[in-house]
C-alpha cells in the first residue's frame, strides 16, 4: 500500500470560487496525510470547519497558521497572541497538529510545522525598518496585517520568541525532516513579487540556513500565491498555495495541486 504526504496552503476558504478546489482536497489512500500551510480562513470559526473537513478525510493532518488566521478585529475577543492559543486549542479538539504538538515522522521523516512570522528584516538594504514601511506606505503597498494584526501584538518581538521556540525544538530532532511554514525560510522567492516592497511582510532573514542545519529534504510553504519550486543549497523550497481565482484560473494544465510531498510503501 503506498501512503502519500500532500501540501496545500493559502485556501482562502471564505472566497467562494475556492469551494470546489478545497472540496477537491482528497486522498488516494485512507492511510494518507495532509499538510496546510496557512491561510486557511481568517475567522476561527471557519478554519476550524475546514480543517474538521479535512481531517475526517485524511489519516493526519498538520496545520500551521498564516497571517491571515491571525487577523483580528478590535470587537474580538481573542487577538494578538490569543488568537493564535484559540486556534491551536481548537485544532486539539478536531485532533489537528499545531507547531505545538510533537512533531509527527511519516516514513521516517520528521514532519516540522513552524510558526515563524517575519520581522521586517527582508528589507532595502540600509532602510531601518520604520523607514522601509515608510516606503512602502509611500507607494501604497502595505498589506493588511498592518491593520488586522499589528495593532494587536508586537509583531518583531513575536516573530522572535517564535524563533527562540523553534530553535529549541529543531535542535533535540534527528534524522531527516520537512519543515513546513506559511511564510518562505529563505529570500529567493520573494524576487518573483510584482512589488518588492513586500517582502517586508513576507519572512524573517533568521530562517536563512534552517534547511541546510536541520537536514530538511524539502521545505514546504505558501503566502506568496506563486506556487513553484525553489532550489537553495541543493533544498526544494516548495510554495503549496491555491490563493485566489484571479490567480489560480491563469495555473494551467501542468498545475500540481495539491502538491505530492512524499510517498511510503508500506509492506
Amino acid at each position: 500500500m503506498t501512503r502519500t504526504l500532500w501540501a496545500v496552503s493559502d485556501l482562502h476558504a471564505a472566497v467562494k470560487a475556492n469551494t470546489k478546489a478545497i472540496d477537491s482536497i482528497r486522498p488516494t489512500n485512507p492511510g494518507d496525510w495532509l499538510i496546510v500551510a496557512g491561510d486557511v480562513a481568517e475567522r476561527t470559526e471557519k478554519v476550524l470547519k475546514v480543517l474538521t473537513k479535512l481531517r475526517k478525510r485524511f489519516a493526519c493532518v498538520i496545520w500551521v497558521p498564516g497571517n491571515h488566521e491571525l487577523f483580528s478585529r478590535s470587537t474580538d475577543t481573542c487577538q494578538g497572541r490569543a488568537k493564535y492559543d484559540e486556534l491551536v486549542e481548537g485544532c486539539r479538539r478536531i485532533d489537528v497538529l499545531t507547531p505545538e504538538d510533537p512533531f509527527p515522522v511519516f516514513g521516517g521523516v520528521t514532519i516540522v510545522p513552524l510558526f515563524t512570522l517575519y520581522d521586517y528584516s527582508f528589507r532595502k538594504p540600509g532602510f531601518t525598518v520604520e523607514q522601509a514601511l515608510q516606503a512602502a506606505d509611500d507607494r501604497q503597498v502595505v498589506l493588511t496585517d498592518q491593520f488586522a494584526i499589528a495593532p494587536f501584538v508586537d509583531i518583531r518581538a513575536w516573530c522572535w520568541d517564535r524563533l527562540a521556540y523553534s530553535i529549541k525544538r529543531l535542535s533535540r530532532v534527528t534524522g531527516p525532516t520537512i519543515l513546513v511554514n506559511h511564510w518562505p525560510l529563505v529570500s529567493e522567492p520573494l524576487r518573483r513579487l510584482a512589488w518588492p516592497e513586500l517582502s517586508l511582510w513576507c519572512g524573517t532573514r533568521h530562517t536563512r540556513n534552517w534547511a541546510k542545519r536541520y537536514n530538511a529534504q524539502r521545505v514546504i510553504y505558501g503566502h506568496l500565491h506563486i506556487p513553484t519550486t525553489t532550489i537553495v543549497d541543493d533544498i526544494p523550497h516548495v510554495e503549496v498555495s491555491l490563493g485566489y481565482p484571479r490567480e489560480w484560473c491563469r495555473y494551467g494544465e501542468n498545475w500540481e495541486w495539491p502538491y505530492k510531498v512524499m510517498e511510503i510503501d508500506d509492506a
